[in-house]
């Protein structure tokens, strides 16, 4: 089921409009994925990147917001977070993992990222010297995400309407 897509209100405190924003990126994930067959959500278009796939992206998206909040803002452990470590430059493969698992997989992964928000202060440094995040407030790590995600939405945007021919943004 994808959540909603709704644009944070206009007139609201800071950290409604950062989550909001990034709240309605996420959803906008889920969105390009509604309806596309198993087959093409792991169909590589390009020759020069075989793991950008609709498939791969999500899984990325994932482990993303792992990276950031859990790891690098919290400073827990990468464990399995395949971002780190000695295979940390390859892209993460997904194999014949279900599409609708991985959106699963990232919808956990958003809700426990929003629970670490909202328990934090937007001032709060992270805690995770070894990659730099100390000198991150998650107030930063809020802004860059929505970067990221929207980022992201435009490579499922090129990759939808080439896989199906579906486009919109809502």
């Amino acid at each position: 089921m994808t959540p909603p897509r709704n644009r944070p209100p206009g007139v609201a405190d800071e950290r409604t409009q950062l989550v909001g924003w990034l709240d309605l990126q996420r959803a906008l994930v889920h969105y390009k994925c509604e309806g596309l067959a198993e087959e093409d959500a792991h169909r590589a278009l390009l020759p020069t990147s075989p793991d950008m796939t609709v498939a791969g992206l999500v899984n990325h998206l994932r482990w993303v917001e792992h990276c950031w909040f859990d790891v690098l803002f919290l400073g827990r452990p990468a464990d399995g977070n395949p971002q780190f470590g000695a295979d940390a430059a390859a892209d993460p493969r997904v194999g014949d993992t279900p599409l609708a698992q991985l959106l699963d997989e990232y919808a956990r992964q958003c809700a426990a990222s929003n629970a670490i928000v909202a328990a934090a202060d937007l001032d709060d440094l992270g805690r995770n010297a070894e990659y730099g995040a100390d000198g991150l407030t998650l107030r930063w790590i809020l802004l860059h995400l929505v970067e990221e995600v929207a980022r992201h939405v435009g490579h499922l945007d090129l990759l939808r309407e080439q896989l199906d021919g579906t486009t919109g943004y809502y």
